[in-house]
């Protein structure tokens, strides 16, 4: 959206995980008020939930953490699934790290990586590549940019500590 919220921004539509992003969003500040937009959110995401596979690290975090709020919901289900099998197939050990894509091994963000903690802490699944992947960047420097933007070192927090962002209490 622009940033004034008048009208879309030119070139940019509706995003994979906009949908599930509302819906959880909406069901958790208020379900009776916000009625017809989760309503709304639903019918998006049942138009894609089956065909979706996403296969960038971010966003498999970011499906696993979404999927924890409602995990017996067929989307939730499934999706959350279809992450693991995908997270699989990016997992480099040694070191112990997640790539960026299945096709990108060499490629890695301390940041992303991160987030798939997050969402693998809110699965409640693999504590160990948990452990290695804070433990490898810890030490890990990229030489660009992300060594120094907030969004590395918020992220390296929240994969340390969870907290309340872990629905479940899987906050180990």
């Amino acid at each position: 959206m622009q940033e004034d919220l008048s009208s879309p921004y030119p070139g940019y539509g509706l995003g994979s995980m906009d949908a599930y992003d509302g819906y959880v969003s909406y069901r958790m500040l208020d379900e009776d008020a916000l009625a017809l937009e989760i309503a709304q959110m639903h019918d998006l995401m049942e138009r894609d939930w089956r065909a979706l596979d996403i296969e960038q690290d971010l966003g498999l975090g970011m499906m696993l953490w979404l999927a924890h709020f409602f995990p017996a919901e067929p989307w939730a289900k499934a999706q959350t699934k279809r992450s693991l099998r995908n997270l699989e197939t990016m997992w480099v050990d040694p070191p112990g790290y997640f790539s960026r894509a299945p096709w990108l091994p060499d490629t890695k963000f301390a940041f992303t990586n991160y987030g798939v903690s997050l969402g693998l802490q809110a699965a409640g699944v693999w504590p160990e590549r948990i452990g290695r992947l804070n433990t490898f960047f810890e030490n890990w420097r990229s030489g660009d940019e992300y060594d120094r933007e907030a969004i590395t070192w918020v992220m390296a927090c929240t994969s340390h500590f969870p907290g309340a962002f872990v629905a479940s209490g899987n906050n180990d």
